[in-house]
């Protein structure tokens, strides 16, 4: 017998207040006493000058065949001005993430920027980013690191579901509430690599750190 995953979620928010239902609630990655229904959103301009769609995103890129394509985003802390940033590769799912001392639009381009150039030339072809302000200095990190931007749709946070199923893992180290100016780079590098060495089921349990190994030594 085998059960999905959404008839747990069913079964347990048909009674979220029952005891069991409360148990099993706090074992949750978000830990949500209840599913909130998406609220439809109206599409206004992008602010994003020169933004290239995810609509022109080569298929390649979708079917995750080639390594070197990314995914970024931001994770707010405990207040607005408390910001990390996380890059995670789509076909390893190997994970960075970034210390930042603001989300202005000059500091992610310019942190984004020197973390993507510490890697192989290979690692670096393109990143599809959330369709949020702070990318407005695309162009800068496409000088800079000669990978090309791509941008998300507004209120769609599924086109970039690899970067957003890490952010819940970082979540569990990190948990909302969390004042990310009080944290220091050493530890979020321990949790990066924490990741980086965690074997998963959708690569054939390898870990994203074997994987990134395995694509460089083949070009080698």
């Amino acid at each position: 017998m085998s059960i999905s995953h959404e008839a747990i979620y069913k079964h347990i928010y048909t009674r979220p207040q029952a005891s069991l239902n409360k148990k099993l609630i706090k074992l949750l990655v978000r830990k949500k006493t209840r599913r909130r229904t998406p609220k439809k959103r109206r599409e206004t301009g992008s602010k994003i000058i020169n933004q290239v769609s995810i609509d022109k995103r080569p298929n390649h890129i979708e079917d995750r065949i080639e390594i070197g394509h990314w995914e970024g985003d931001l994770i707010t802390g405990k207040n607005p001005k408390s910001d990390i940033g996380t890059i995670v590769e789509r076909k390893a799912r190997y994970t960075i993430i970034i210390k930042l001392n603001s989300k202005k639009a000059d500091e992610v381009a310019k942190m984004f920027s020197e973390k993507l150039n510490q890697l192989n030339i290979i690692f670096k072809k393109s990143m599809t980013y959330d369709n949020r302000i702070e990318m407005v200095r695309h162009e800068k990190i496409t000088q800079n690191t000669c990978m090309k931007i791509f941008v998300a749709h507004p209120y769609s946070s599924w086109e970039r579901g690899t970067n957003e199923n890490t952010n819940g893992l970082i979540r569990r180290y990190l948990p909302k509430g969390t004042d990310f100016n009080q944290i220091d780079e050493k530890l979020l590098m321990k949790i990066q690599e924490k990741l980086n060495n965690r074997p998963r089921k959708i690569i054939g349990y390898k870990t994203p750190k074997e994987i990134m190994y395995f694509e460089l030594k083949n070009v080698a």
